[in-house]
Formats: C-alpha cells, structure tokens, sequence
C-alpha cells in the first residue's frame, strides 16, 4: 500500500449573457460563449486527456483507474458542442477501470437551501450517468466538496450511497492522515474518502510555478512522495479539476508528460496500486470518525463557504433564487424549471465574490465579467424577468382552469 485514487470533476456552466433591465425575451444564456469556451476546453483538455487516460488504462492492462464526476449541465453542452468528447467518455467507461460519481446535476449550492431539490438533481444526475454510461453511482461528491455533518446524514438517509467524498482539512482532521478512511458520527455504512490537498494542489495548481522550490515537478518526485504514505495510510485521494490537463496547466508545461509517466513511476513499487473510490471503500476499513458540525469546502485556503456566501450580493441572489422554487415547480413549465435549474449553478454566485483568494485566477479564467458587481446585476436582471414569466405563465393555467 498505498492505493492512490484519482477523481476529476468536470464541469463547465451555463454562463448567461449581457442582460439588461430593458430586455424581455427569454434567451438568458450565452450560446456563442458558451460552444466557444466548451469547444475550446474540450480541444485543449477533454479529448487529449481523455485519450490519454485510455491509452494508460490499456498500456497498464488496466491496473489504472480513475474516477469521474461530470455534471449534467456539462454533459448537455457537450453533447451539443463536442460529442467527440462524449465519445471519449464512452470508451472511458466500457474499459471497466472508470468509476462516474453522482453530484446535483445543476453543480448547485441546493443542499444548503432545499432538501427536496437537492434529492431531485441527485436522482437526475445518476440516472443521466445511468442512461450514458452504464453504471448506477455509489459514491456522491457534493458540490465544491461541501460537506458537513448534516450533509452525510442526509445521504445516509438516501440509503443509495456507499461513500461520500470531501476535503481533507485540517481543520476537521486535527492531526490525522487524510490517507485513511473515515465514518461520520452518526452510524451508517458510507464511509469517508478524504482529498489529501497537499499532494492534490501541487498537480492542480503548482505544478507550473517556477517559484515552487520543488520547480519542475517531476513523475518519479511525485510518485516517491506517494511512497512516503506506505506504513501510514490506506488511499492517496488525488482530487481535482479536470481542466487541470492541457487548461490550467498548459501542455507546453509538461503536464501530459507527467501523467504519461506517473502510472508506471508508482507502480514500480509492488505495494502500491490504482484504486476507484468504490473499489477503496471496499478495500479499507474506516478508521475513525470525523466530526464536521460547520461546513467545509474545497474552495481557498480557508476551505469554506465564503467564496459562494461570503458577501451581501451572493446571499440576496440565492435567497431570491431559492424563494422562487415552489413557484415554478407549480406552473408545471418544464422551460422555466430547466432555466431556474441552470441559474443554480454554483459558478454563478462565484463570478460574485469579492474576497481576495489563492486560487481565485483559476476561476478568474473562465470568469466572463469584469467585475462582482456586474455579475450580480446581470443575474438579478435576468431573475426579474423569469420571476415574470413565473406569474405570466401561472395566471395564464389560472384562466385555463377556472
């Protein structure tokens, strides 16, 4: 030992486009941003990558193994802008080495404001996973890595999950190894799966830093490091965003290189292996329990929820969104559910933030205003005319029935 487990989130938005208070038709979304930054992405990152992780699943014999977790609103754009990449995926998941998790399909903050809406995009994300894939998720990843005490028990009560991924702060694990499962205080049989950030974060976010005294990052350095756990721990978690490949790190930094090489580089200790977090849960006994009472996140150095809920913009603009939710599921309009569906998207409330963070420029890199205010103008214009559309269209089924 250790297994190292691989789990990349992939995910783009539905970014909205200029609105003003003037507009009245219902084309909130930016279509020509949104094909040209999923084609991009998917040139430069999702069809390179994944080809490479095939190539390694079949030059390994598959003895490497990764995980997935894509979230619908992705997977509805990659359908209509690259199903090249949809493809890719396919012949991902047919290797019988690729594990796809369960997420809210609208990437949304939704456990924090509506349980029932929460449960509703779970079930549509695995059954979309089902549907293109082939395989019923077992183990849920919440959204930004949000997680708490609550959040286990209302997955434990889903009774369809056999682990939960989160960060491994140190906060919540006061001096113990992220690389062992754990359980969350109340019983039941979902076991933790934590990301150990230090070896995560210099893949996703130093590995093209100069500055890093550890500059170049090198696959044998890293699998040696991995070595370091065997003795003191079951998993190696390595978490993070897909766009890692090719987008954040570019190619000409050497990326690819490194992931060519790091299968073989750890495997070159018999102890060590790939595992699935599945196959991790059913490998690993949990050895502790975690208490988490305040909510964590993957997000900044501070790994909580500020960067979605830390100023007065973003709390006003989920709290209207969320307050429109019994109205809209009533008018029985599936196109004004799929848009207030589409504007929970957690990127929304981002683009919001004013705080200064570590790994803002990541997000900055995709973000499409120039400032927090802006964002948050745009959305509430964009909430005033659906909000409009909610009563219209109520008033108008009011007058069929009566």
């Amino acid at each position: 030992m250790p297994s190292v487990c691989f789990y990349f989130q992939v995910h783009q938005p539905y970014r909205l486009r200029h609105y003003t208070v003037f507009d009245e038709d219902h084309r909130y979304f930016d279509t020509f941003k949104n094909k040209s930054i999923c084609q991009k992405v998917a040139n430069k990152c999702y069809l390179p990558t994944n080809r490479l992780i095939l190539d390694l699943i079949k030059r390994h014999e598959g003895r490497f193994r990764v995980a997935y977790s894509i979230t619908g609103v992705l997977l509805e754009q990659l359908a209509d802008y690259a199903p090249e990449v949809m493809s890719t995926f396919d012949a991902l998941a047919r290797t019988g080495c690729v594990e796809f998790l369960a997420e809210t399909y609208y990437h949304s903050l939704s456990f924090l404001y509506s349980r029932n809406e929460f449960h509703e995009q779970i079930f549509k994300h695995m059954d979309t996973i089902e549907n293109l894939f082939g395989q019923r998720p077992k183990v849920f990843r919440n959204t930004e890595l949000i997680y708490s005490n609550d959040l286990a028990e209302a997955i434990e009560e889903m009774g369809v999950f056999d682990g939960i991924i989160t960060e491994g702060a140190d906060r919540i694990l006061e001096g113990r190894s992220p690389n062992f499962l754990y359980k969350a205080p109340k019983e039941g049989k979902a076991k933790l799966l934590l990301k150990n950030y230090a070896l995560s974060d210099d893949i996703a976010f130093r590995f093209s830093n100069r500055g890093w005294s550890e500059w170049p990052l090198m696959s044998h350095k890293f699998s040696n490091w991995v070595n370091e756990v065997n003795g003191n721990g079951y998993v190696v978690n390595l978490f993070m965003d897909y766009e890692t490949f090719g987008e954040h790190q570019w190619e000409d930094t050497g990326i690819f290189d490194f992931m060519r090489q790091l299968p073989e580089e750890i495997m070159k200790n018999p102890d060590n292996n790939f595992k699935t977090p599945s196959e991790a849960i059913a490998s690993y006994p949990a050895t502790d329990v975690i208490n988490v009472p305040g909510l964590i996140s993957w997000a900044d150095t501070e790994r909580d929820l500020s960067a979605w809920l830390g100023n007065a913009m973003q709390s006003n603009a989920l709290h209207e969104l969320y307050r429109m939710e019994q109205k809209i599921k009533k008018t029985g309009d599936k196109t004004l559910l799929s848009d207030w569906r589409k504007l929970q998207s957690s990127d929304h409330f981002y683009y919001m933030c004013t705080k200064y963070f570590s790994d803002g420029d990541v997000h900055k890199y995709f973000n499409p205003y120039d400032s927090p205010y802006d964002s948050y103008i745009n959305f509430m214009n964009v909430m005033g005319n659906l909000e409009k559309r909610c009563a219209k269209t109520t008033q108008n089924r009011q007058k069929v029935m009566s």
